[in-house]
């Protein structure tokens, strides 16, 4: 609590108060925050891979007018296969992200402590680049250079790279990716499945497989817009797009080395 020049008294509170009433009433409804997380993203993602990887290894194997039973044993290695790729490749790559990381910190903490002029000069530059005043910016840059820790924090945003503490570890986005693609990647193979016991049509399980890779792709288009902030039903037409087209070349490709290349059962 603090007492001004006519004696009246003011409180933190009651200036935290005027001024969220303030903001609240300049900038109109705040836009929706996406989804955040690597999690979240390698779900999503590997997924989508997932879902046009399958219904387009069916696509081709359909219009070679093979067996369902073809179609499980195929798809179901296919998929396994391809998971476990997604999954490795996931985790390398996060490994190495992680690796990296660790690396440019020591580099940095090095150089925070034996070139400080250096970096204090660079923050400057940057600060005044960003559009901050010659003042203000040698005020902010004094104020990290008390504190080590913070300043190599900063260069590392400056230089783009994020601390190797933050983000998942690399074996969980690697195991999150593995097991999301197998889940959503065995939604087209499920029709041949499910429709068993009614059919022995494959032309019908290959409809109902379209159908859900269909669905499968319009709830993960609007898991991405979700992520993304965009838009849900250009998203949702996106995806269902991207599918439609991987699936008819697929598809095509299956149809023609059948039908046209020649490559008839004897």
């Amino acid at each position: 609590m603090s007492r001004n020049s006519d004696g009246a008294t003011t409180t933190t509170i009651s200036l935290l108060q005027d001024t969220e009433a303030a903001e609240k009433n300049s900038g109109g409804d705040r836009p929706k925050e996406p989804w955040k997380g690597e999690l979240v993203k390698s779900i999503v993602y590997s997924g989508l891979d997932a879902i046009v990887t399958s219904f387009s290894l069916i696509s081709s194997i359909s219009a070679g007018r093979l067996s369902s039973v073809d179609v499980l044993v195929l798809g179901f290695a296919n998929l396994v296969a391809d998971g476990i790729s997604m999954g490795m490749g996931d985790y390398v790559s996060s490994n190495t992200e992680h690796d990296v990381a660790a690396k440019e910190k020591l580099v940095t903490e090095w150089d925070v402590t034996n070139r400080r002029r250096l970096q204090e000069q660079s923050l400057l530059d940057r600060y005044r680049a960003l559009g901050m005043n010659h003042e203000d910016a040698t005020m902010v840059v004094e104020i990290f250079a008390k504190y080590s820790d913070i300043m190599v924090e900063e260069k590392m945003v400056q230089n783009g790279i994020l601390s190797p503490e933050e983000g998942e570890k690399p074996w969980k986005t690697g195991l999150v990716t593995f097991g999301a693609f197998l889940l959503f990647g065995s939604a087209p193979i499920l029709a041949f499945i499910v429709l068993i016991p009614f059919t022995q049509n494959d032309t019908l399980k290959f409809i109902g497989a379209c159908v859900l890779s269909a669905l499968a792709l319009a709830a993960l288009g609007i898991a991405k817009a979700k992520i993304a902030g965009q838009n849900y039903a250009l998203s949702v037409v996106g995806t269902l797009f991207n599918g439609a087209i991987a699936g008819f070349a697929a598809y095509i490709i299956g149809w023609g080395l059948r039908n046209v290349a020649g490559l008839e059962e004897e």
